[in-house]
């Protein structure tokens, strides 16, 4: 069963009547209870998952959710699994671990964290996560002895507030330490 899934009332029919076969996001029901990725707009970022199951997720826990879907991403893509802003916002649920890799082909399940103080129930046929699919970097893995200087260098964790003119002295590497002992 192949089908293939239109846009709500494209603002620009061009764009869903120019994408390629290769840019299709292919869907596979698996019970009757699965429903089909939707778009809240012809622009939305993310497809609507729902879920397949009925399921209390526990305050200050989290549960696989089942879609009883199977997806196939465009090769030069991932799907994102992101949370839904209404359910973050009004019920603190979001999402954890979302990525679909171009060859996985198995059922796709949302894990769902709760991050109230009370349970939230889940009803089949709720919308529960939204898909994004992203173009992807594939590159090589490279062993370097040394990676080139950066203004940024190694600082993380609120670092970056306060890129000027000077740039702070990185501290020595193992080797420039070792090097340094030689002379």
């Amino acid at each position: 069963m192949s089908s293939v899934l239109q846009p709500p009332a494209p603002i620009a029919p061009s764009i869903a009547a120019g994408a390629a076969a290769e840019q299709q996001l292919q869907v596979q029901l698996l019970s009757a209870n699965a429903k089909a990725p939707t778009k809240g707009s012809a622009f939305a970022a993310g497809h609507d998952l729902y879920s397949a199951v009925d399921v209390v997720i526990p305050a200050r826990g989290r549960k696989l959710v089942g879609t009883d879907i199977k997806v196939s991403v465009p090769v030069g893509t991932y799907g994102r699994v992101a949370p839904r802003s209404g359910l973050a916002y009004k019920h603190g649920i979001d999402t954890m671990a979302g990525v679909i890799d171009a060859d996985y082909r198995g059922p796709v399940g949302v894990i769902l964290a709760n991050l109230s103080d009370e349970d939230f129930e889940v009803k089949i046929g709720d919308r529960i996560a939204q898909l994004v699919v992203e173009k992807i970097a594939m590159p090589n893995v490279v062993v370097v002895e040394e990676l080139e200087q950066s203004v940024r260098g190694a600082g993380g964790f609120g670092s970056t507030g306060g890129f000027g003119a000077t740039l702070a002295a990185a501290e020595p590497t193992a080797a420039e330490e070792t090097e340094e002992k030689k002379e």
